[in-house]
């Protein structure tokens, strides 16, 4: 499948960037939706600036496309109007737009936030959606509006990977990267002993590729995507402060008040941490990625720790090339305002 036009939306984000580039660089003319600017697209490669419900913008976009990613999606610090405009009806505007383009195969990018809150660990791909917020909600809903489109004859793999990390990651980890520069401890609800699968951006990109050219019998389904090897959060925070080179550590707090204090500050919009994530943390969290590794052939490189230093060690660059611009987590590539989080640092 190589030489072909591949299109990919939200190409502006962490994901979307990081893939164009990639894809690019195979050789494939790749033509890039989303609505900020690209004023760099790579080689190979053209950027549009279009809303993705935009279907007419899509119908231009898609034009000659062999395959497409569609990665563009609202993040969980959204208003909730908003990340169901966008996740669902955005992605019924994509796959519209694709099916009548005679698209042949889209790869989208949903996430293991259907799963919910599982308890079942590893959770399997035939575990129910259960979602429990307005964002998992909204990825469930347009998986079944994927599901719809593959009835129509569409070969539609569903990719769901865990939280990824690499080059140009921020969100809630850039708290965690400024505290640990700022020489200070970081605290953990409970002991920090549940393990927490993440997942490498290079073995995500990886993974989208082998989805791209799979046999369509292989293709299409419903694939986890995570790490292989991963800890607890204490050993993978801790990396990060011992990276940092000040001697401080990972304080446990007691999570019961923790958590009261942290959903209070969530009700007020005192605090960027969101419910989920915040009962996420409680609990051990990785997904059985066999599907993937036995029928696609993925082989995840990177380790939860490998995944997250590199991370760090991008962002400790672009620090001392100025501090990363404030944001308010419009996408994975911008920083999150900590809140009254940020002023809790005093105490660590």
């Amino acid at each position: 499948m190589g030489g072909l036009t591949i299109a990919v939306t939200g190409a502006a984000g962490m994901l979307g960037s990081h893939l164009v580039a990639r894809l690019a660089a195979d050789g494939h003319d790749v033509v890039g939706i989303d609505l900020r600017e690209d004023p760099h697209p790579p080689a190979g490669a053209r950027h549009i600036v279009a809303d993705i419900r935009d279907g007419a913008a899509l119908a231009r976009a898609f034009d000659g496309a062999h395959a497409l990613v569609h990665c563009a999606a609202a993040l969980p610090s959204y208003p909730v109007d908003q990340i169901r405009s966008i996740t669902v009806d955005g992605t019924r505007a994509v796959l519209t737009a694709a099916h009548r383009a005679r698209v042949e195969r889209v790869v989208h990018i949903s996430s293991t936030a259907v799963y919910g809150l599982p308890k079942r660990v590893p959770t399997p791909e035939d575990h129910p959606r259960e979602p429990v917020d307005p964002y998992s909600r909204a990825k469930a809903e347009a998986e079944e509006v994927c599901e719809e489109f593959r009835g129509r004859g569409m070969c539609l793999p569903v990719l769901r990977p865990k939280t990824f990390l690499g080059p140009g990651r921020m969100g809630l980890f850039s708290m965690l990267f400024e505290w640990a520069e700022e020489r200070r401890n970081f605290p953990v609800l409970g002991r920090g002993d549940v393990r927490i699968q993440m997942f490498g951006m290079a073995d995500l990109v990886d993974a989208v590729v082998l989805a791209l050219h799979a046999p369509p019998e292989v293709a299409n389904d419903v694939y986890n995507l995570g790490a292989a090897e991963f800890g607890t959060l204490r050993e993978d925070f801790q990396a990060v402060l011992d990276a940092a080179g000040h001697g401080k550590r990972v304080v446990p707090l007691p999570a019961a008040p923790a958590l009261a204090v942290l959903r209070a500050l969530e009700r007020t919009k005192l605090s960027p941490v969101y419910g989920r994530l915040l009962f996420k943390l409680l609990d051990d969290s990785y997904v059985d990625i066999t599907r993937a590794t036995e029928r696609l052939g993925f082989r995840p490189a990177l380790s939860n720790q490998d995944a997250i230093l590199s991370t760090y060690a991008w962002w400790r660059t672009q620090r001392r090339g100025g501090a990363p611009a404030p944001g308010a987590g419009r996408t994975s590539r911008d920083p999150w305002r900590q809140g009254a989080l940020g002023l809790a640092k005093v105490f660590f």
